[in-house]
């Protein structure tokens, strides 16, 4: 009789216990590239702080996604990334078992023409989710608007034709912005640059054609500062802030490699403007000093070091953290002064969650680090399996107990709840 009653104690404990972590997984969130506030730091708690020797406990993977650097967004229970196949961008649902719910295609997929860019074809943009509904960029200018659960589109618009633009070098890589109502993103185009939709319907709100270059390949950020609702984004050749409400361009500061791809999204922080760009580049800390109703931008130091490629790059206590380009290692920076607090060998894209930073090197080695500015200390690595021919280079998350990394045309989820 014992027995029994500890044998049934046993099976509802377990049974609670999993049905916790799938209400967990249900609720858990990342509904765009780097999170939803933008800053790529997510709010897990109890991960392990130390993996088992092989790595953490792959969950499933799936494959067929296609080439592309698209990495994930969740919510609700599904997982939405983009890739290419047979030469159509397509945008993917699955389920938290890896099962596929839903494929829709969204236009004509960007392939290059270089040969030593062969592998570099793809989809580039994150889904972005919202209320239900999935709004992506393809890299040929397609936007479309689709239904969470469905796939079913809802509306679409070729922002080229639109706002009269060229394709870009590499394709449209930018996520798209949602901000309560409205949608922004960046055609580039002579009739608009940066522009901000109705997210519902796809209409016009305003369009701003006063940012100088072409497009730079990062995403957007917003930020509230000297009485402004800012969008932040960098063009080819610059960085600059755009009234959210009205499009005016508020400030512009100039800033080029020598190839004019700017990738990395700004980082805003008390009134200031981090950015940072690979090809020797560097990163910078811009101040936006108010005059008058005015914003001016003035440099407050600038360095080549931690010249990010497109890996992006974590604000966290005041130091910055991410890796080089010409200029390779991974560095931790003071972010009021630019001073290096160590470097470490290595590149790659990363994520943080819960004291920890998410190291994906572009080999395919996933290093887990402390975040601390006093010592680069890794605590543990392994091996990501081959999704295809190319680089690791979508970044990877952290969304309920798991770590989610897209090389091409797989997937893979690991465990790494505590």
């Amino acid at each position: 009789m014992i027995f029994v009653i500890r044998t049934v104690f046993i099976v509802l404990f377990y049974s609670l216990i999993s049905a916790v972590t799938a209400n967990s997984q249900e609720t858990s969130t990342w509904p765009c590239f780097h999170g939803q506030d933008r800053s790529n730091k997510s709010t897990e708690t109890g991960l392990l702080n130390q993996w088992p020797e092989d790595g953490p406990g792959l969950l499933w993977s799936v494959s067929g996604l296609g080439e592309g650097y698209s990495t994930v967004s969740v919510d609700k229970g599904l997982i939405y990334t983009a890739g290419m196949n047979n030469k159509q961008t397509m945008v993917y649902a699955f389920n938290l078992e890896g099962e596929i719910q839903w494929q829709q295609s969204n236009g004509t997929a960007w392939e290059t023409t270089k040969s030593w860019a062969s592998s570099y074809t793809g989809a580039r943009s994150t889904p972005t989710v919202d209320n239900s509904v999935i709004y992506h960029l393809g890299e040929t200018g397609r936007l479309v608007s689709l239904a969470a659960k469905t796939g079913e589109p809802i509306w679409s618009m070729e922002l080229r034709e639109r706002f009269d633009a060229e394709e870009p070098e590499y394709g449209y890589s930018e996520s798209v912005l949602i901000d309560g109502e409205n949608l922004y993103c960046s055609p580039a185009g002579k009739k608009g640059f940066l522009v901000c939709l109705n997210k519902k319907t796809g209409d016009l709100i305003w369009t701003n054609t006063d940012i100088s270059g072409s497009v730079g390949f990062s995403s957007h950020i917003i930020a509230d500062y000297g009485g402004y609702h800012q969008i932040i984004g960098m063009s080819s050749n610059s960085v600059y802030g755009v009234d959210a409400v009205k499009g005016d361009l508020l400030w512009t500061f100039p800033y080029e490699n020598k190839r004019s791809l700017n990738i990395p999204d700004p980082i805003f922080y008390q009134g200031h403007v981090f950015i940072t760009s690979g090809y020797g580049k560097g990163s910078a800390l811009i101040k936006l000093k108010l005059s008058e109703n005015k914003i001016i931008p003035e440099i407050i130091w600038q360095t080549p070091i931690m010249d990010n490629h497109h890996g992006g790059v974590v604000l966290l206590n005041g130091y910055l953290y991410g890796s080089g380009d010409e200029k390779r290692g991974w560095y931790c920076l003071d972010i009021m002064t630019g001073e290096p607090q160590w470097k470490a060998a290595g590149k790659g894209s990363l994520t943080y969650a819960e004291n920890m930073l998410y190291c994906l090197e572009e080999k395919g080695t996933m290093r887990l680090i402390k975040a601390s500015a006093q010592s680069f200390e890794e605590v543990s690595a392994f091996e990501v399996p081959e999704g295809g021919k190319g680089m690791y280079w979508a970044h990877p998350v952290v969304c309920g107990g798991r770590l989610y990394i897209r090389h091409t045309d797989k997937l893979f989820a690991y465990s790494i709840k505590d």
